[in-house]
């Protein structure tokens, strides 16, 4: 298991690469990738700066892992949030999840991205050209977490 939390760009290829190094256990990889976009609500986004607090945030994603690890059969996850100023288009956040079968890989990367978006200690302000502005939960976040209390 590999949670980082850090400012420096990540290269999902190498990633990738790092988690089936010297393994054949692996039968599937499954990731996602969310980019940094130059549109929000409806109105144009320059920048945006990601916070956190440092040690309780890698903490929640641990936790988050561990109940993922609880659900499915894991060979091993990797996810990477980015903080700091990032601009349209930079990568922010990489999860990616080992598994037998591709179903479990599929399955715990969509779980752990839904409660990474709803659970994990981030913030983010954007820049506008109308000025900065702080971003709020969502509530189709939340709704994509409810749907795993019923599963």
């Amino acid at each position: 298991m590999k949670i980082l939390v850090q400012a420096e760009a990540f290269e999902l290829g190498a990633e990738v690469d790092a988690m089936r190094q010297g393994r054949t256990d692996i039968g599937a990889i499954a990731s996602f990738v969310g980019l940094a976009r130059d549109m929000n609500e409806g109105s144009g986004v320059t920048a945006m700066t990601l916070e956190h607090y440092p040690g309780m945030t890698e903490k929640a994603l641990a936790t988050l892992v561990e109940a993922a690890n609880a659900r499915w059969a894991l060979l091993d996850v990797t996810v990477i949030h980015r903080v700091g100023r990032l601009l349209p288009g930079d990568p922010i956040v990489l999860v990616a999840v080992a598994s037998s079968h591709r179903g479990e890989a599929f399955a715990a990367c969509e779980f752990i991205m839904d409660y990474l978006k709803t659970q994990a200690p981030f913030w983010k302000k954007e820049e506008t050209p109308q000025g900065e502005r702080w971003v709020d939960a969502r509530a189709s976040d939340d709704a994509a977490v409810a749907r795993w209390h019923e599963r």
